[in-house]
């Protein structure tokens, strides 16, 4: 985690803000992949926990002067989107470096390219690079009343390459044909509410895409059921850490002293990754592959709990 300094605040649409963060030397911030994130500490919670946000990057990935994100208010949400809108040009906020799960595939063949709302955060950034590289792509992007944040900035960088939509029945009627035929060997990347990005995969599934060839970039998890109690056992210290009803497993094993990595607490940055070695896991991030919670050897402790009433746990 490093400092940056607030030096633009701008209103892009009513409820998202575009803030712009620089080093406090005034010096060149590190670069990142098209579709990379920073985590942002956004206060304390209500369990007095510090409150980590991830946000999409939507400038210039190499070699920065500056650090560019889109944040959409949420008013019912755990208060980390306000207090992003409260902040002012001159404040210091604490940022991690840029990570990304959703970095273009620069063997593919053309990038098709779709967004809904505030998703076009990551996507911009993706066109951005497929601008500058010269690769082939396209965006797809649909917002309330076809009028969403950054459609300035997208028309700018893909002209005839862009398609906005008012609505999701329009997208869907002019998505559906497009994903039939593109080239063999393109790549699909979609970032928006989780109902848009279910069913761009569920459409492009039944239209023959592989699954290798779809790509994901998700917010974060809404808010879950609390679960059943259950109990961790440490195998390497012997301890067992009783877990109760509405408590993460990661902020159970906070509390008993046991030292965990973690960034976003939403089930995103995958910092919190976790050696399971006995027990069944309800896996409820959106980090881990189909494949590695088939495995069951791992697990994200911040959103994901025991499926019975014990795990084991390599700490």
């Amino acid at each position: 985690m490093r400092m940056l300094v607030v030096d633009a605040v701008t209103d892009l649409t009513d409820g998202v803000r575009q803030i712009g963060l620089t080093a406090p030397d005034g010096g060149s911030l590190q670069s990142f992949t098209p579709g990379s994130h920073v985590v942002v500490s956004c206060g304390i919670d209500r369990q007095g926990h510090a409150r980590r946000n991830a946000y999409s990057l939507t400038g210039a990935g190499i070699v920065p002067d500056a650090y560019s994100i889109s944040v959409r208010r949420c008013d019912a949400g755990r208060g980390g989107s306000l207090w992003m809108h409260g902040l002012s040009v001159g404040e210091s906020v604490e940022v991690t470096g840029p990570r990304s799960g959703f970095a273009p595939v620069l063997t593919a063949r053309h990038h098709v390219l779709v967004a809904g709302g505030i998703g076009v955060a990551p996507i911009l950034s993706h066109a951005r690079a497929a601008a500058r590289w010269g690769r082939s792509f396209e965006v797809h992007y649909v917002s309330r009343g076809g009028d969403g944040p950054h459609l300035a900035d997208l028309a700018a960088v893909c002209a005839e390459r862009l398609t906005t939509y008012r609505d999701a029945e329009a997208l869907w009627t002019a998505l559906g044909p497009a994903l039939l035929d593109r080239p063999l060997g393109s790549h699909l990347y979609t970032c928006g509410p989780a109902s848009l990005m279910e069913e761009v995969d569920r459409r492009a599934s039944s239209a023959g895409w592989p699954g290798a060839r779809i790509h994901h970039e998700h917010f974060g998890i809404g808010d879950l059921e609390p679960g059943r109690p259950f109990v961790a056992r440490l195998s390497r210290s012997g301890l067992d850490v009783e877990v109760p009803s509405g408590t993460s497993l990661l902020d159970a094993l906070v509390r008993r002293g046991v030292s965990v990595p973690n960034l976003c607490r939403q089930g995103v940055c995958g910092e919190c990754r976790t050696p399971v070695v006995g027990g069944v896991v309800e896996h409820r991030d959106l980090y881990l592959s189909d494949d590695e919670k088939m495995a069951g050897d791992c697990m994200m402790p911040c959103v994901s709990r025991a499926a019975g009433s014990r795990l084991e746990l390599e700490l």
